[in-house]
């Protein structure tokens, strides 16, 4: 058998390759991995384990160096990854990142910049078409500053960002697909904290979408979302969230919610008009088992789950995600473990090469379900009311018309103006007596005291209403046991 030549026989694996194609499901999974960057085989091997497993995705790191701001890295790798990713059938999806968290804002026309090159990277390989622009801009560990005092200025500085990432992109090819954000799913929205500054992810849009707003643009800001919805803890069942106004896999109608608020109205698609969210970053970190103990080193920063649990919830997770209709895709961070334990094992194969049982346990899944919901599609809807209101009124039968001590406690789950009063009461609601305004903390029960004054005789009525922070116009009211105030004798 005469020997082939290199390029024929790689034209040959290729060939292969692209029989192989599986058909389209209704969501994909894949994986966060820079490793067939930088092999020497293009990453056949790697794509060939993928493909193994179901994977359809993979998304790759290209960073942005403003004292090289033409340079793509690992161009030649990149060039010979592409085309092998794309004939197993794998669709690569580019997260373009600054390199510091001050490379853009930090950088005299660090924007416009920024944008060239996106566009430069699209011209470049224009086989790919999905660009993540930026990474976890909520967190100041990727994006400074967070806040210039008190005030917010991360949402503002990447809605610029990635206004004209997006008009760069377009211009390149209006088929490419610009993907927003990749939030983080987490935040502390304190600018003085000792460590940690950021946003979370609910106020991020909700600053995002009024800087919008205000810039005057009528043209979208991206084709699609991107959502980091790790767990809280990695020892954290999959049905376990965060409390408002952070988010992860349950709370993920709080994040559709907070994009509502922020972009209804406007040029920018909503969830129920057909804006996809990928699920571009996810993952429970597990624990090493002895015998590959040697592939690692370092000291775990972390407490892990185990390798069973990270199975089950992997395969909960694909199935659960399935049934919503606006989850485009599931990303693993990593598809095999880095070694060392102060980073990242997360992934379906450990740092020396052997699979987990989260590996048979996602091949499973995505073998019987192809991606598709195996039960009820959960449609969303907005919502105009506010999350978890309430409110207690004292329990008023008859007083004297000399009590002047009135006062209520209220509480709502998410940020909330309130507008609370005593009201006469002839069968209904009529002309308010007293008034107290102000704010309430999502979370944070506070005691409501109106003013203090004596009431004429009559039948009253206590009332709270409750506005939504983010979006006004989603509003509550509350109303208490109708009391009598009688003249004291």
């Amino acid at each position: 058998m005469p020997r082939l030549k290199p390029a024929v026989l790689l034209a040959a694996i290729l060939t292969s390759l692209a029989l192989a194609v599986p058909a389209q499901a209704d969501i994909d999974a894949g994986v966060v991995d820079d490793t067939p960057v930088v092999t020497p085989d293009g990453g056949v091997a790697f794509f060939a384990l993928m493909s193994d497993v179901g994977l359809k995705e993979v998304r790759i790191t290209v960073q942005w160096d403003p004292a090289h701001p033409t340079t793509i890295d690992n161009e030649a790798y990149l060039a010979a990854m592409v085309p092998v990713a794309t004939l197993r059938g794998v669709r690569v999806v580019f997260s373009v990142q600054q390199v510091k968290a001050r490379s853009v804002t930090g950088t005299p026309n660090g924007t416009q910049q920024f944008a060239a090159f996106v566009a430069q990277l699209a011209n470049t390989f224009p086989t790919v078409h999905d660009f993540i622009v930026g990474n976890e801009p909520n967190l100041s560990r990727f994006w400074q500053p967070q806040f210039n005092g008190n005030r917010s200025a991360a949402p503002a500085a990447y809605q610029a960002l990635l206004a004209r990432s997006y008009d760069a992109l377009k211009a390149v090819n209006p088929t490419n697909n610009v993907i927003g954000l990749g939030l983080s799913p987490r935040g502390n929205d304190a600018p003085h904290a000792p460590g940690n500054v950021s946003h979370s992810p609910v106020k991020f849009l909700s600053a995002l979408g009024a800087a919008y707003r205000a810039s005057g643009r009528r043209k979208p800001l991206m084709d699609m979302f991107a959502f980091h919805p790790y767990p809280k803890t990695d020892r954290d069942p999959l049905a376990k969230g965060y409390p408002w106004p952070n988010a992860g896999i349950p709370n993920l109608g709080r994040i559709k919610q907070a994009f509502f608020d922020g972009f209804h109205g406007t040029s920018q698609k909503t969830f129920e008009q057909g804006l996809k969210m990928k699920l571009d970053e996810v993952g429970w970190q597990v624990g090493v088992v002895p015998a590959s103990q040697g592939a690692y080193f370092g000291q775990e920063s972390i407490q892990p789950t185990d390798e069973q649990s990270q199975a089950s919830i992997y395969a909960g997770l694909l199935r659960q995600v399935a049934c919503d209709p606006a989850v485009d895709a599931v990303l693993f961070f990593g598809f095999q473990d880095e070694p060392n334990l102060d980073r990242w094992q997360s992934g379906l194969m450990r740092a020396d090469g052997t699979k987990r049982a989260s590996y048979d346990s996602v091949k499973a899944t995505l073998a019987q379900t192809g991606g598709r919901c195996a039960g009820r599609m959960q449609n969303w809807r907005h919502s105009m009311e506010l999350e978890g209101v309430n409110a207690k009124f004292l329990k008023l039968g008859r007083l004297p018309s000399h009590a002047k001590s009135w006062s209520l406690v209220a509480r709502a789950e998410e940020d909330a103006l309130f507008d609370a009063g005593i009201h006469r009461f002839n069968g209904r609601m009529g002309a308010r007596v007293l008034t107290k305004t102000g704010l309430l903390e999502g979370h944070m029960g506070r005691l409501v005291r109106l003013p203090s004054r004596r009431l004429r005789p009559g039948r009253y009525v206590f009332s709270i209403r409750f506005r939504a922070e983010a979006n006004p116009a989603r509003t509550m009211r509350l109303t208490g046991r109708p009391f009598t105030v009688y003249r004291a004798r």
